[in-house]
């Protein structure tokens, strides 16, 4: 019974790495109009400084509650915004359950993004971590909360594509 059970958990991490691993993916190729789909219909993303989260403060700089707002903020990256042209390279790491609740499992990840901008310039964007609630909609993950908590009290540019 034991070994069963340390198999599904071994399979149940790799699904949630997958998923993560692919959300970055697209995020990194610009494949925005699919990242929603990472999502529950009923969920939350939201972008948070590492001082409100831990002051339990909910001002954020991105803050969506439902999938519809994850499809209107895209539509707005494509549409209205106007920013530099960049893309992103995230790297992911330290991919861990630390919990699971009667719904899903609670999900830490460590993140970096760097920009590169159009002219070549790479820097290190943003830094921080994913804190995930992680729920299964048949046999698919999905996000039913991301929340990006970054470690600077700065972003150094405006934050139009999601981290």
């Amino acid at each position: 019974m034991e070994v069963k059970a340390f198999k599904e958990k071994r399979e149940i991490q790799a699904e949630i790495e997958e998923l993560i691993h692919a959300y970055v993916q697209c995020i990194d190729e610009d494949r925005l109009e699919e990242w929603p789909e990472f999502f529950a219909e009923d969920c939350l993303y939201q972008i948070i400084s590492r001082e409100n989260h831990q002051r339990n403060m909910p001002a954020s700089i991105i803050y969506c509650d439902s999938k519809g707002m994850l499809k209107d903020r895209v539509t707005a990256h494509r549409q209205a915004n106007i920013f530099e042209s960049h893309v992103y390279r995230h790297l992911v790491s330290s991919i861990r359950i630390v919990d699971q609740e009667r719904d899903g499992y609670m999900v830490h990840t460590n993140y970096a993004v760097f920009q590169t901008r159009m002219d070549g310039y790479s820097e290190v964007y943003n830094v921080g971590r994913y804190i995930d609630k992680v729920i299964f909609e048949g046999n698919r993950p999905k996000f039913k909360e991301k929340k990006v908590v970054y470690d600077s009290l700065v972003i150094p540019t405006l934050l139009v594509t999601p981290i």
